[in-house]
């Protein structure tokens, strides 16, 4: 089963997206986010404390997912696709479409568990002109929330914490 969650900043998509691997085993935490500067620590910092106790497998991946191989089937949590595709947008020069890499990983995590979950950010409703390669990853990432949507079995935004269900139902 493939579950997307996504919303704004801090809008509760973490803790959502958590809560729906803990009645699962294993429960593997797929982090993307390279650990840049004092921000970038924090923030991991208080992912990590969120999770603490709640038995997930740490695996720190941040580019090439099709080549992870998992221990064991379970649940993956992937926190978050925008990380991911800034990895491999940016990773070498120049700057490469992630479209494909982002998606032959899905699919190979599809195999290889009975339930994904992937954490994604609402972009594009700011309405603020940025950068070419700014607005190429806005690009690229809207256009990885479309097709991972379309694939998905259910799609759920947070906002104020508040999950809202956009297609499928709650899995149990």
């Amino acid at each position: 089963m493939l579950i997307l969650v996504t919303g704004g900043s801090a809008s509760g998509k973490s803790e959502f997206a958590e809560s729906l691997c803990l009645g699962h085993s294993p429960r593997f935490y797929l982090a993307c986010m390279q650990p840049f500067g004092a921000e970038g620590e924090a923030r991991i910092a208080r992912h990590r404390a969120m999770r603490r106790d709640k038995g997930f497998v740490t695996v720190e991946r941040y580019t090439d997912l099709a080549s992870l191989r998992l221990s064991a089937r379970g649940c993956v949590l992937l926190e978050d696709l925008g990380n991911l595709a800034a990895n491999e947008m940016f990773s070498g020069e120049p700057p490469r479409d992630p479209f494909d890499a982002v998606l032959r990983g899905i699919e190979a995590l599809e195999r290889q568990c009975d339930r994904l979950v992937v954490v994604t950010d609402e972009i594009g409703n700011d309405g603020v002109r940025y950068d070419p390669a700014t607005t190429a990853y806005l690009a690229a990432l809207g256009a990885l929330n479309r097709a991972i949507a379309a694939r998905a079995d259910a799609v759920f935004e947070t906002v104020a914490g508040i999950p809202i269900p956009l297609k499928g139902d709650l899995p149990l």
